[in-house]
């Protein structure tokens, strides 16, 4: 990277900055994307895994917002990667007789309608409605005197996580360069110009500072945004807000029901989500003014949410049934309102000094508008024509294929040896790329079996995300290129060992290194529960940072304030 002049810099490996790599490099554009811990580290994979326009903006009257969402929730299923998004039915359950079911329904409606203006097809089935007898025959795990009767609709479900890495696949398909473990230190300037950024490599032993050079930088940094635009002096011209996001994992079996779950609460929603062999439950919606990187879910976070899940259950939840739990921040443009969930999720786009653009707040359905947006601020002056985004129109790798192989997923099980729900769980991660995972069991049939410690997946995904997804340490496999760390019991301590030591030879691993890896894993998931037993944030934040990062990022130096004006649009 040091060695060419890019026309994009991007700041930021989430699910923007990968969709704004996407987005510039589709267009003819030379990009460099930098990311300072692993793709997709932050709230890119802590999120409530769905697409979806966001019923609860409707009330809020975000017209705009609910409608744009919805179509790119189309889109998503329809035709840029069907292979990683999925419809997914859910039970809005009613609690009052009279006014609620005109009222929700009328709301239904229009969320229906919007997602079909302009010709286009929603990608998911209409509303329908169903007494109380009714729902209990599609969810007999609920309470009957909790509720009156519910309205079924659809959105979708997604692997956060594995659709930004996806993204940053495509993008390197398509000429990007991605860094990961790569910090942004500093902003490269030319009198009041921004003509790139500083960057450390992590990895390296004496973390020299690199000169990335570009004509465009772009700041996709969520919650860090203000952190990276206070780097051109440019303090107050994002203000950021971030809310707390807490889910919990139970096992599948736990909750009766094959749908998900609509419930509204005083002050938000809560969603019961069908997530593979498990059940997501979520979230919360509170400030959180602590470390930005591992935001910690206390015992009053696990309180709550079993709180409000049990009115509904007929079995109870404890915590003793809990087997995954994950804290995220969403990067909302802080207003006036106290209360975090009123504020707007709309996103920003602005220019703080020449040569520099940043980008925030938004939600994660909506990445794709806001990576078309900021490119576009980014490249409006330059002197040649760039074309308009295509990336409405351009798939996903994995996307092309997936359908037949689909449909020939028992001949696929017969030809590989494997069983027919292992091909199965496989294109739903991989799509048409399963090729790739079924040469290496061919070439090493023992990579065929399940992951010991963790079952749920086969031992050629963890050889696969080492050699072909950008993995180099074993937080990011557990965590990231797989979901082990939230669906199993003891968080992923029992496949640590043996996914170090899958791991090990295509990374180069010593035995001291693998021995490490394992040995700081455990570390971080003892940490992780120590401060879910803590009863407030400051104490859940102190036992979570007990430990390091295993490769520990550099603190920022900012500059004094700019006296430049920035533009917003």
């Amino acid at each position: 990277m040091a060695d060419e002049v890019f026309d994009i810099a991007v700041i930021g490996g989430g699910v923007v900055g990968c969709g704004v790599a996407l987005d510039a490099a589709t267009r003819g554009l030379r990009v460099a994307l930098v990311e300072a811990r692993d793709l997709a580290s932050g709230t890119s994979s802590r999120s409530s895994k769905l697409i979806h326009g966001g019923l609860r903006y409707l009330e809020h009257l975000e017209f705009g917002l609910v409608s744009e969402a919805l179509h790119e929730r189309a889109g998503m299923l329809d035709r840029l990667a069907p292979h990683l998004v999925r419809p997914l039915p859910f039970l809005l359950l009613l609690s009052r007789r009279a006014w609620e079911r005109p009222y929700v329904g009328a709301g239904l409606l229009l969320y229906d309608t919007m997602g079909t203006t302009l010709g286009r097809a929603r990608g998911v089935p209409g509303q329908r409605h169903f007494t109380r007898r009714a729902t209990l025959k599609r969810f007999p795990g609920l309470r009957a005197d909790a509720f009156t009767g519910s309205i079924q609709y659809f959105d979708a479900q997604v692997d956060d996580a594995r659709y930004t890495l996806f993204l940053a696949r495509t993008a390197a398909a398509h000429g990007a360069q991605i860094a990961s473990r790569a910090q942004a230190v500093s902003l490269v300037r030319e009198d009041d110009r921004v003509v790139g950024v500083g960057v450390v490599d992590l990895q390296a032993p004496r973390r020299p500072v690199i000169e990335l050079r570009a004509r465009r930088t772009i700041n996709a940094t969520g919650v860090w945004a203000d952190e990276i635009q206070a780097l051109a002096g440019a303090h107050d011209q994002l203000r950021m807000q971030r809310s707390k996001g807490v889910h919990l994992v139970v096992p599948g079996d736990r909750i009766d029901g094959s749908t998900a779950l609509t419930i509204r609460t005083e002050k938000s929603v809560l969603f019961v989500i069908p997530w593979g062999r498990h059940w997501i439950i979520g979230t919360t919606d509170t400030s959180w003014e602590l470390d930005r990187a591992h935001p910690a879910a206390s015992r009053h976070d696990l309180d709550y949410l079993l709180g409000q899940v049990n009115r509904y259950l007929a079995t109870p939840l404890g915590h003793d049934d809990v087997e995954g739990v994950y804290a995220g921040l969403r990067p909302l443009l802080a207003g006036d309102a106290a209360d975090t969930s009123s504020l707007s999720r709309e996103h920003v786009v602005t220019r703080p000094l020449p040569g520099l653009v940043s980008v925030a707040g938004g939600k994660y359905t909506t990445y794709r508008l806001m990576a078309r947006d900021a490119v576009d601020a980014a490249v409006e002056d330059l002197p040649e024509a760039v074309p308009a985004s295509v990336t409405d129109r351009v798939q996903l790798l994995g996307a092309d294929g997936y359908l037949p192989r689909l449909n020939a997923t028992t001949r696929i099980a017969q030809a590989s040896g494997l069983d027919v729900a292992a091909v199965h769980h496989l294109l739903e991660r991989y799509g048409g790329l399963i090729d790739d995972l079924l040469e290496l069991i061919e070439k090493e049939p023992a990579l065929g079996r399940p992951l010991e410690g963790a079952h749920g997946y086969l031992a050629a995904e963890v050889v696969y995300a080492a050699t072909r997804e950008g993995a180099i340490h074993l937080e990011d496999v557990l965590t990231r290129r797989t979901r082990i760390s939230i669906e199993t019991f003891d968080r992923g301590v029992a496949a640590a060992e043996p996914a170090a030591k899958l791991m090990a030879g295509p990374l180069g691993w010593s035995r001291k290194q693998t021995a490490s890896e394992v040995e700081h894993y455990r570390t971080r998931v003892e940490a992780e529960r120590n401060s879910q037993l803590e009863d407030d944030d400051e104490s859940a934040n102190r036992e979570r940072l007990r430990a390091s990062d295993i490769v520990p990022t550099i603190a920022l130096a900012y500059p004094p304030r700019s006296e430049s004006g920035g533009e917003s649009s």
